[in-house]
């Protein structure tokens, strides 16, 4: 048996400032950005060559989900993202201006720092040691 998760919905308040973060600031694919109606879209983004899962930029419609829009892991981390070259990624994020909460460290499970997207939200940006087989970046 074989299950993944495809997709995550990630409350944003605008499509396009989101899109502009995610695929201009983090270097992401935009693999669909269909009009539902005048005020949904259906916006997905991805790291470059990510094939298992997706992100989908959720624009907040009420209140509550404008509240949580920056906070919806409670002010931990609560993204992970994994690269192949570390510091690759953390050269072109920190250059594009994206926000360094926790600088590189080297830790058992790989080497990682933590960043904040546009909105807030606290992000691990991690190259998986090899030997921790938990957190593997191979297909």
């Amino acid at each position: 048996m074989y299950n993944r998760i495809a997709s995550f919905a990630l409350v944003v308040k605008d499509y396009d400032e989101a899109i502009d973060f995610y695929v201009n600031k983090l270097g992401f694919d935009l693999i669909e950005d269909t009009v539902l109606s005048p005020a949904k879209r259906w916006v997905q983004v991805a790291p470059k060559g990510a094939k298992e899962c997706t992100i989908l930029l959720a624009k907040a419609s009420s209140e509550i989900q404008e509240k949580c829009i920056g906070h919806q892991t409670g002010g931990r981390v609560g993204f992970f993202m994994f690269t192949d070259d570390f510091d690759r990624e953390y050269t072109r994020i920190t250059q594009n201006g994206v926000e360094i909460v926790r600088p590189p460290v080297t830790e058992t499970h790989g080497k990682v720092a933590v960043f904040k997207d546009l909105y807030g939200n606290q992000w691990d940006l991690i190259e998986p040691t090899v030997v921790n087989k938990g957190l593997s970046i191979a297909p």
